[in-house]
């Protein structure tokens, strides 16, 4: 794709959708060879703060559920359930991210189902999936966060599970900066305009949306949910690995991931 520079102008959904399919196919292999050691083939990790499902628990019991991975990248995560007795299914925006999951499926000889798909625009039916989860994937990558929410909510079933994590709200707040210059605020929490890089003729070539945490709220609320929890996992204690942004320093100081655990009424 060639180098890339930052432009403050808006991104609707179509441009979001060019961009960051053509972002992440590009950049797979360069993701997976930086993040691929801490993500693992079959392992759960929800946030760079290293919480993993195991400890957290945050799905309930899996076995024997039928589950959907909003943007799974590689799927370590939907391998993981695999494991645990559940079906699931897995989709991606990105070929590139989709051709890394065939190669761990064949190196760990489980196998996850996967469809390239657009979380705003879901190919499955009305009350297919008993869970849904996303891990970084998807939501903070569409405009229409509020109909991609929509369309999860259409197809889990009555009484489903709805559970993703996201960049913390306020870390819009802070330039991406894992060090001492990422600890000053530069903008104001409540601008929304979505952060954007543009290729050499000036198309989007990445697109990443903000949604303050009462935006997100309403957005969960409105496509039909109860919001059962909000976590906001704090660094661990002698954890030194870095993640873009995310570091120690930054860790201890204010949170970096927000994880949402709603529920569709019965």
């Amino acid at each position: 794709m060639g180098p890339t520079r930052p432009r403050r102008r808006d991104a609707d959904q179509d441009d979001s959708r060019f961009a960051n399919r053509r972002w992440w196919d590009a950049d797979a292999d360069d993701y997976h060879a930086e993040h691929g050691t801490f993500l693992g083939d079959a392992d759960f990790v929800w946030c760079p703060e290293n919480l993993h499902e195991a400890e957290a628990g945050l799905l309930g019991d899996v076995a024997g559920a039928t589950v959907l991975e909003v943007g799974c990248g590689s799927a370590p995560c939907s391998r993981w359930l695999v494991g645990l007795g559940a079906r699931v299914v897995a989709f991606d925006l990105s070929a590139g991210m989709l051709r890394h999951s065939h190669d761990a499926d064949r190196r760990t000889g489980v196998t996850v189902p996967v469809v390239q798909a657009d979380v705003c625009l879901l190919p499955f039916l009305d009350n297919s999936f008993d869970i849904a989860f996303s891990a970084f994937g998807g939501i903070p990558f569409v405009a229409d966060s509020a109909g991609a929410l929509r369309e999860v909510a259409r197809v889990l079933r009555p009484g489903g599970r709805w559970v993703f994590s996201a960049t913390h709200p306020m870390r819009w707040m802070f330039p991406d900066d894992p060090g001492p210059a990422g600890l000053t605020v530069i903008q104001s929490y409540f601008d929304r305009s979505p952060y954007l890089e543009v290729d050499a003729d000036d198309r989007p070539a990445y697109v990443e949306h903000h949604r303050t945490l009462g935006d997100r709220i309403r957005e969960i609320v409105d496509a039909g949910f109860v919001l059962d929890a909000l976590i906001e996992p704090e660094w661990p204690e002698g954890f030194e690995g870095t993640w873009g942004q995310w570091s120690p320093e930054r860790g201890e100081m204010f949170p970096g991931t927000a994880i949402y655990c709603c529920t569709l009424p019965g």
